[in-house]
């Protein structure tokens, strides 16, 4: 087979490995919380975080950083923090590497990390929570936004 062939039958991105790599689950008031969470819609904050580090050649671990804090009034009901990773092989321009690993790569990463934070807040006693899906997309936009707002290291200096 040529280089050429061999080339085009590659994927432009392909998952290595996906695993936990890091996950915390808190319920401080338990067991009298379970109570006031039962009757009462708690108050969700969910943070999302990005990191995508290259690992050699065209492979790179993305790390989707999921946290949720869940309050009843000034109560915390529980928190949950997890890092789910994934290696990905990418077979794509340099140019579109990056928006590929902070948007391809979590909306891959994202089902499988959403069912880990259903098991583990139904395991720990409370009804499993399903996250609304995330757009990725305005996240990474948002993200070059924020940078290319950014001053120049330089400016600051010449200003």
């Amino acid at each position: 087979m040529s280089d050429q062939a061999e080339a085009g039958s590659l994927l432009p991105i392909s998952v290595g490995a996906q695993y936990i790599k890091d996950l915390s689950f808190e319920v401080p008031g338990a067991p009298a919380i379970f109570t006031e969470l039962a009757g009462a819609q708690p108050d969700l904050a969910v943070r999302v975080d990005l990191n995508a580090t290259p690992l050699g050649g065209n492979t790179f671990e993305v790390v989707l950083n999921l946290a949720v804090d869940a309050k009843v009034g000034e109560r915390v009901g529980f928190i949950i923090e997890l890092s789910y990773g994934g290696v990905f092989l990418l077979n794509v321009p340099d140019e579109h590497v990056q928006p590929i690993l902070l948007i391809e790569g979590p909306r891959l990463l994202f089902p499988f990390a959403r069912q880990v934070i259903a098991d583990v807040t139904s395991g720990g006693g409370l009804p499993p929570l399903m996250l609304q899906p995330i757009d990725f997309a305005a996240l990474f936009r948002a993200r070059m936004e924020h940078l290319a707002a950014q001053p120049a290291p330089d400016a600051a200096f010449n200003a």
